[in-house]
C-alpha cells in the first residue's frame, strides 16, 4: 500500500543527460500516478489551498475528478479559473502558494497540486479538449497590451464574458515572458506555450504581433480613434538592471533578459538557427532568483562551466528550491556570500575575469533578509569569458511616457488598484510586472483576472 504521507514521485531526466539537452527536465505523471496522487487529497471543506492560489482554482474539485479518472471534467473545473494550466503546472511556485497551504502537508508532504494540474492540462491538450467560446458577444471592444501571462489571462476572461478582445504584442510571437524568458527545458514553447495561446484565441481573442504600443500606436489612439472602450496594460517588466561596476560594458557581458531571449525566443540553442549567442566556456551568472537559475542552466547546456555568484547565503536564495536543486544536480557551481567588484577586460575589450569579494551576513534589511557586508581583504578573481547579470528588471517607460495622465511610481511602475487594476487614467487598467515589477507568472495572471473583472464593472457602469 502506498504511503499517503509522501507524494507520488515524478519522473525526471537523469541530471547528466539533461545537462546536455534542452528537453523538458520533469516528465510529469502518467494516468495511474495522477490518480494515486489525487487519492492523497483530503478534499477539505475549508480548502485553504484555494486561498493560496492567486487565480482561485477550485483545487479539491478538480482533484476529486482526477480521483475518479474524469480528466475532462477536471480540466473544465480548472478552466473556469485559469487560462494557462499547462504553464502554471510547470512554473508556479506551488510550494509557497497552494501546496504551502495544504493540510496534508502538516503531517507529511503536501498533495502535488502543481503536477496534477500539469497532468490534467497535458491530457486535455493531447486529447483535443479546448475551453468553450461564448455563444453571444456583447458588442464592446477591449484592447490588451502584451501577450504575457497577465495579458492572456485578462483577454481570456473578458472573452468568456462576451467582449471583443484584441491583444497587441510587440514581439513577433505571442507569449511574452513565457516564450522569451523561461527556457525550453522548463517550459516547452511549441508543445505547451503555443497551444495555450491557441486556447485563448479559441475563445475569440485576436492577437496582433509586431505592434509596439507607444511607437506604432498609443493608448490614446486606441481609445479615441480605434474604438476600444477600455485598455489593459500587461506589458511586463523587460528593462534589465545592472550593477554599475567597472567593466560592465565589456564584450561578453549580457543581461539575463537578452541572453534568454536569444536562446528561447530566437532558438539560439538549435543548430538549424543562425541566432548569434556567446557560448562561453566559463560563465558567471550574478544573482540568485529564478531567472538567474534559468540563465545558468541554459549556459551549462551550451557547454560552459557555470558559476552562480550571489551575495547572500543559500537560505536567502530567492529562487525556487526545486530550481536550485536541479541546478546543483546538473553541476552548476554556487559561489555564495560573494559579490562582484569589477569585471576584468582584455586588450580587445572582451571579458577575461571578474574580481569578487567575500561577504558575511549582518543585520536584517527592509526586506527582512540579513544584509550582506563585505569582508575586508577577501577579494579574489574568477577567470571568465562571459558574465550574465540577473539583478531584476523594471517596466520599460515607453508606454507610461506616451500616455497622458497615467501615473507611475519612482520605479517607473504603473500605479494601479490591486483589486481592479484601475489606473489614474479613465478606462485604462494595468496589472502584472508592469505594476509590481518582476514577479511570478501566477501573480501576473491573478492581476489580469482582477483587471478583467474591473473592466467588466467599468463597462457596465458607463
Amino acid at each position: 500500500m502506498a504511503d499517503v504521507l509522501k507524494k507520488v514521485p515524478v519522473k525526471e531526466q537523469d541530471p547528466k543527460v539533461r545537462a546536455t539537452n534542452f528537453e523538458e527536465v520533469c516528465l510529469g505523471y502518467g494516468k495511474e500516478e495522477a490518480v494515486e496522487e489525487a487519492n492523497r487529497c483530503l478534499h477539505c471543506k475549508n480548502a485553504k489551498c484555494i486561498a493560496g492560489c492567486p487565480v482561485s482554482i477550485n483545487i479539491p474539485d478538480f482533484i476529486g475528478e482526477v480521483k475518479e479518472g474524469k480528466f475532462e471534467e477536471a480540466y473544465k473545473v480548472i478552466s473556469q479559473s485559469s487560462a494557462l494550466p499547462a504553464i502554471c503546472g510547470r512554473v508556479c511556485p506551488q510550494e509557497s502558494q497552494c501546496e504551502g497551504k495544504c493540510i496534508r502537508g502538516i503531517k507529511g508532504e503536501a498533495v502535488s497540486i502543481g503536477k496534477l494540474e500539469r497532468f490534467v492540462a497535458d491530457w486535455a491538450r493531447e486529447n483535443g479538449i479546448k475551453p468553450e467560446a461564448p455563444s453571444v458577444k456583447n458588442g464592446h471592444k477591449i484592447a490588451v497590451i502584451g501577450s504575457g501571462p497577465s495579458g492572456l489571462t485578462c483577454a481570456g476572461d473578458l472573452a468568456k464574458m462576451g467582449y471583443d478582445v484584441t491583444i497587441f504584442e510587440a514581439l513577433h510571437k505571442a507569449g511574452g515572458v513565457l516564450v522569451y524568458g523561461i527556457p525550453e527545458f522548463r517550459l516547452p514553447k511549441d508543445d505547451v506555450v503555443a497551444k495555450e495561446v491557441e486556447n485563448v484565441k479559441a475563445l475569440g481573442v485576436k492577437i496582433e504581433t509586431n505592434v509596439v504600443v507607444g511607437k506604432s500606436v498609443t493608448i490614446d489612439d486606441l481609445l479615441k480613434e480605434e474604438g476600444f472602450e477600455a485598455v489593459f496594460i500587461g506589458s511586463g517588466a523587460g528593462l534589465p538592471m545592472f550593477m554599475g561596476i567597472p567593466g560592465e560594458q565589456a564584450k561578453g557581458v549580457f543581461s539575463a533578459n537578452e541572453y534568454l531571449t536569444r536562446n528561447n525566443l530566437m532558438k539560439a540553442f538549435r543548430e538549424d538557427y543562425d541566432t548569434p549567442i556567446a557560448k562561453g566556456k566559463k560563465v558567471a551568472v550574478v544573482g540568485g532568483g529564478n531567472v538567474a537559475m534559468d540563465a545558468a542552466r541554459t549556459a551549462l547546456r551550451l557547454g560552459a562551466e557555470v558559476h552562480i555568484v550571489y551575495r547572500r547565503s543559500e537560505a536567502e536564495l530567492p529562487a525556487r528550491k526545486e530550481e536550485v536543486h536541479h541546478a546543483k544536480e546538473e553541476g552548476i557551481i554556487f559561489d555564495l556570500l560573494t559579490n562582484p567588484k569589477e569585471i576584468l577586460v582584455d586588450e580587445n575589450g572582451f571579458v577575461k575575469g571578474m574580481t569578487c569579494i567575500r561577504m558575511e551576513l549582518g543585520e536584517p534589511d527592509a526586506s527582512g533578509r540579513r544584509r550582506p557586508v563585505e569582508i575586508p581583504g577577501s577579494e579574489f578573481d574568477l577567470e571568465l569569458d562571459t558574465v550574465i547579470m540577473s539583478l531584476g528588471t523594471s517596466p520599460n517607460p515607453l508606454i507610461s511616457s506616451t500616455t497622458y495622465g497615467l501615473d507611475t511610481n519612482k520605479r517607473k511602475c504603473i500605479v494601479a488598484e490591486e483589486s481592479t487594476g484601475a489606473t489614474s487614467k479613465d478606462g485604462v487598467y494595468a496589472g502584472g510586472d508592469a505594476v509590481t515589477g518582476a514577479a511570478t507568472v501566477i501573480l501576473a495572471m491573478g492581476a489580469g483576472k482582477a483587471a478583467a473583472k474591473g473592466i467588466d464593472e467599468y463597462i457596465k457602469a458607463k
